[in-house]
Parts: C-alpha cells; sequence; structure tokens
C-alpha cells in the first residue's frame, strides 16, 4: 500500500524534478522541446511590440533593432540554457555551485519567485481585460478561468505542458499566417517596406532596449525548460529558432503592420479577421506563455523553503498556493499597481545571469563538484554556504543598469556583473565561505509501506 504522502503528491500534480537533477532517460526530444521553445514566440504582444518599433522607426532600421536584440537574447539564452542542459538543473538550484552558494540561491530564488508570479498575475489581468473587451462579461471572471486554467496545467507540470504546446503552436503560427496574409496581399510590400516612419523617432537603442530588454528574465530562467534537453546542439538549434520566429518573423510582421495601420494597435488584425476561433487560439497561446511565468515562479519557492526553513515542499502544491494568489490579486485588479515594483525587479535579474556564466564558463572556481557528479545524475554531496563578493557583483551591476542611461539597461547590468566576477575571480577575491550538506530529501525521497518493511529509494520528481 502506497504512503498517504506519496498519494497526496500524485494528487498535487508532479514535482518535475524540482531539487534534483532531470535524469537523462525522462528528457524528452529534439521536437517536443523545440515546440514548446516556439510557443514563446506565439504572442500577439510581439506584433504589437514590432509595431510599436514601426511606428517610430523605418524597416531597415528596426531590423537592425531586431538583430541587436536577437543576437544579445541568443546569446544569453545559449550560455545559460547550456549549463541548464548539461546539469539537468533550474537557476534557482544551479546557481548553488555556479556563484552565490546555497544562502545566495535561496535570494536568487526568491527575486525570480516574486517576479514570475507577479508578471503571471499582470498577463492574467491583460488577459482579462482583453478578452472582456472582445467577448463581453465582467474581466475578473476571464481572469479567474484563465488563472485556474494555467495553474491546473502547471500543477500537473512539464509534461504536460508541452502536450499543450503541441496543439496551440500549430494553431496560432497557422491562423496568424492566415489574418496577416490576408491583409497585406491587399498592399504593396515595397511601399510598406520603404514608407517612413509614421510616428515619433524611436533612437536605436531604445529600440534594441525594447527586444533585449523584454525577455531578459526568460533568458535568465532557460535552465527550467533546457534541463529537459537531451544535446546542446539540440538547446542552440530549438533557441535560435524562437529568436528567428519571435523577433525577426513576428517582430518584423509586426512593424509592418504599423506602418500599414500607423499605429501600434494591430492586435485587433489578427482578432478581426479569424473570428471566435482565433480569439480562441489567441487566448491559448496567451495562456502558454504565462505558464511559464508561473512553473518558474514554483520552482524558485521550493528552493527557497528548502534554503532558509529546511522544508521540502512539493512544486505541485507550491503551484496551487501561487496560482491561487497571482489569479485573485489579478481578478480584483491589484496587479496593475505593481507594475513599476516589477519593473523594478527586473533590473535585479539580469545580473544574476552575468554571474552564472561567468562562473560556470569562465572562472569556475565552484562547479567541480557539479562535473564529479554529472555522470552519476546525482547532486554534490555539499555547497558553498556563502560567496560575499557575489552579492557585491549583483548590487553594483543593478545599479548600472537602473541608473546609467547609456546602452542597453538589461545588458549594461549583464556585462558588468559578466566583468566583475572574471576580474575579481581572477583575482582571488571572490571566494566561497563555509560548507553546507546536502540534505537528504533534496536528492531522494523514501517511500514505505512495503509488505516486507523494506524502504524503496526513487528520485524526487517522480512522484
Amino acid at each position: 500500500m502506497a504512503s498517504t504522502g506519496q498519494a497526496a503528491a500524485k494528487h498535487l500534480g508532479n514535482d518535475d524534478y524540482a531539487l534534483s537533477r532531470v535524469p537523462r532517460d525522462q528528457r524528452f526530444g529534439f521536437w517536443s522541446m523545440l515546440l514548446q521553445w516556439l510557443a514563446q514566440s506565439g504572442s500577439i504582444s510581439q506584433f504589437t511590440l514590432g509595431a510599436t518599433i514601426g511606428v517610430g522607426m523605418t524597416f531597415g532600421d528596426a531590423f537592425l533593432a531586431f538583430t541587436l536584440g536577437a543576437v544579445i537574447l541568443e546569446v544569453v539564452i545559449f550560455a545559460i540554457g547550456l549549463a541548464g542542459m548539461r546539469e539537468g538543473l533550474a537557476t534557482p538550484l544551479l546557481t548553488r555551485w555556479a556563484g552565490f552558494g546555497r544562502n545566495g540561491s535561496a535570494l536568487v530564488s526568491f527575486v525570480l519567485a516574486v517576479s514570475l508570479v507577479g508578471w503571471f498575475g499582470v498577463q492574467n489581468t491583460i488577459f482579462g481585460e482583453s478578452v472582456s473587451a472582445l467577448a463581453g462579461g465582467p474581466a475578473w471572471a476571464w481572469c479567474l478561468a484563465a488563472g485556474i486554467a494555467i495553474t491546473v496545467l502547471v500543477m500537473f507540470g512539464f509534461r504536460y505542458m508541452a502536450h499543450f504546446a503541441k496543439i496551440v503552436t500549430p494553431l496560432f503560427f497557422g491562423m496568424v499566417a492566415w489574418s496577416v496574409t490576408s491583409t497585406l496581399m491587399d498592399h504593396s510590400l515595397t511601399e510598406l517596406i520603404n514608407s517612413p516612419p509614421p510616428g515619433e523617432t524611436i533612437p536605436l537603442s531604445v529600440a534594441a532596449t525594447a527586444v533585449a530588454g523584454g525577455f531578459m528574465t526568460g533568458a535568465i530562467v532557460a535552465p527550467e525548460l533546457t534541463r529537459y534537453n537531451r544535446k546542446g546542439s539540440h538547446v542552440l538549434l530549438q533557441t535560435g529558432s524562437s529568436i528567428v520566429l519571435s523577433e525577426y518573423i513576428v517582430g518584423m510582421v509586426g512593424v509592418l503592420l504599423g506602418h500599414l495601420v500607423k499605429s501600434s494597435e494591430v492586435s485587433h488584425i489578427v482578432l478581426s479577421t479569424s473570428g471566435a476561433f482565433g480569439v480562441l487560439v489567441v487566448l491559448m497561446s496567451t495562456a502558454k506563455i504565462n505558464d511559464w511565468n508561473l512553473y518558474g515562479s514554483s520552482l524558485g519557492v521550493v528552493n527557497f523553503f528548502q534554503v532558509v526553513f529546511g522544508k521540502r515542499l512539493h512544486r505541485g502544491a507550491v503551484t496551487i498556493g501561487l496560482g491561487v494568489a497571482g489569479t485573485a490579486l489579478s481578478a480584483v485588479g491589484m496587479m496593475a499597481h505593481f507594475t513599476d515594483f516589477l519593473s523594478l525587479l527586473g533590473v535585479t535579474i539580469p545580473p544574476i545571469g552575468g554571474i552564472l556564466v561567468a562562473e560556470y564558463w569562465l572562472v569556475r572556481r565552484m562547479r567541480k563538484p557539479l562535473d564529479d557528479t554529472r555522470e552519476s545524475g546525482t547532486l554534490p554531496a555539499s555547497s558553498p554556504t556563502w560567496v560575499p563578493m557575489s552579492l557585491v557583483i549583483w548590487a553594483v551591476a543593478f545599479c548600472v543598469g537602473q541608473f546609467v542611461d547609456a546602452g542597453i539597461p538589461a545588458l549594461n547590468s549583464l556585462l558588468t556583473a559578466v566583468v566583475l566576477y572574471c576580474v575579481l575571480g581572477r583575482l582571488g577575491l571572490v571566494r566561497p565561505y563555509g560548507t553546507s550538506e546536502l540534505d537528504h530529501e533534496v536528492g531522494t525521497a523514501t517511500r514505505r509501506g512495503h509488505s516486507d518493511g523494506e524502504s524503496e529509494t526513487t528520485p524526487i520528481g517522480a512522484v
């Protein structure tokens, strides 16, 4: 007879290896993972971003802005995502051995969890208000419906999210291609490409910032997805395909639509030409993007509670709590008041990626335990407790991103973190202090109840 704890865990969904490596035999094939990445490009908001840039830039200048943003994003996503694939670890757990130590990873987890669940609520608010305007009914009711649906999906974990992507991604891009093609066929592409910007000019740095900064948080938490990859080449091809689709195809089509309607309000083109089916597909694609906000937040909370309180929470149960909170706040309209705070938090996230990349790929003073245990699929027996200099570097990089006006803020803070960590690390000033033993429940879960009284140990995530 299975234990009560095991049964409860099953009822609460999947733990998805929240505090352990994803085993090699539990990883997904190329096409399943590709659809997950392409699903992140399936958003009406990306068309709106392209149109916003198109209103203030020529087609050629907009292409350059998207190129700068795309290159920055791909470098960051691949560097961080490849680390996640190699280790089979999500960002909160990976940072224990990649720059921050055990206690520092709790701070990273807190920032990521608050930011991601906050944006989950904000996106859910936008979702509810948009559907209310299109289909009628109170916005709060649509917020509740969407929030509950996404929470249930994320509760059951990565495998179900992958199945959902297989349905939504082809439908979204097929529907959008038909709508946009139908609209643009009645106009000269040559004239649209060569037309002057219809609005106030947008500087190249501002446009590139909008492109790169808009997805920088997603780039930092790329390991949440890539830990399920089998090969590094898959990570490169999948992330590159997602960037090409979102920036060069979706984004640049948005630029053309912006020149066409001379406004950034282009979502009605897709929605008005595709009917009720199109609205349904757009809603599903929005849910497919927002599920990753809730998923990443749940992983951060699990690591935070394990480090700070010594409590091993089940990711499924955490998802329910976060989903209920984010949904409730979005339904009552509270999330709109937190956007400034969430934007400030967003500036704190790029340095996390900078420190992670610098330590894992360049300095490598703390990576050896990961190297030693990678083949066995286990976690190192211990981790550094604190890395104080990393916190100093994080604070300095945040200030650069927040207060230096020149350049791209997200990139400024990330590069500052990389450079400072590399220089100080080579000088021997980045030193871990203390050693924390890995708690038993992080790597394994014990099930009892066999007739012979023996216990069976299974990897966390298998339930």
